[in-house]
């Protein structure tokens, strides 16, 4: 995206990284597409994850339209840097991805379909890349706020290795799958970027391969 040059493909060392700000990024106070505040406290009872599939524009609009969904904001996680610019991040200086936050009632949508649409919106095998766009920042990733969600994540990706394995397409899934790290906010120009830019651009594509069911 913007014509930065995003070809890191290893994560920072401790030396390497980094140091960011104490500053958080400032983002509108509520979602263009849907109108929910863009910061918590978010309803009671509600479901969180992060979810990192590549080039968060694409990303987001995918999880915005399903129903169930109350918000999603896209930013940054799995580094070091506090407070990342995106400038920052496309640097490979920082050890974060891009992610998805996305907050949802579990009375209307499961956990396990936003995980449905997770690994089938892109290729979870290509470690640090989508596509065309390469970087540390592109790594697949999913960061959990419960016990009970990193099981499920853990088994849905096992079901669709194996799912993977069948159709010929053997290579290893890479997906990060760990607890919530932290979520910093990106720019405010990111936010619901196709809502606001339709003709952007999105890379967003997955294998033709279905999850399973458990």
């Amino acid at each position: 995206m913007f014509g930065f040059k995003k070809t890191k493909l290893n994560l920072p060392g401790p030396d390497e990284a980094l140091a960011g700000r104490t500053e958080a990024i400032q983002v509108p106070p509520r979602h263009f597409v849907n109108g929910h505040p863009m910061l918590p406290p978010y309803p009671e009872g509600f479901g969180r994850v992060l979810l990192g599939l590549g080039c968060f524009w694409g990303a987001e609009r995918r999880f915005w339209q399903l129903p169930g969904v109350y918000l999603t904001a896209v930013g940054y996680a799995g580094g070091v840097t506090s407070n990342p610019t995106y400038e920052e991040v496309c640097s490979g200086l920082t050890g974060h991805t891009e992610v998805v936050l996305v907050v949802h009632d579990p009375g209307r949508i499961a956990f396990r379909d936003l995980l449905a649409v997770f690994w089938e919106s892109h290729d979870p095998t290509q470690g640090m890349r989508q596509g065309n766009d390469m970087g540390t920042q592109y790594r697949s990733a999913i960061y959990v706020t419960t016990l009970d969600q990193k099981v499920e994540a853990l088994d849905s990706r096992d079901r669709y290795q194996q799912a993977l394995d069948r159709t010929g397409l053997s290579r290893p899934i890479t997906t990060e799958i760990d607890e919530d790290p932290g979520f910093y906010h990106a720019e405010a120009y990111h936010q619901q970027y196709l809502a606001k830019n339709p003709q952007g651009y999105c890379g967003l594509a997955g294998l033709n391969v279905k999850l399973p069911p458990a």
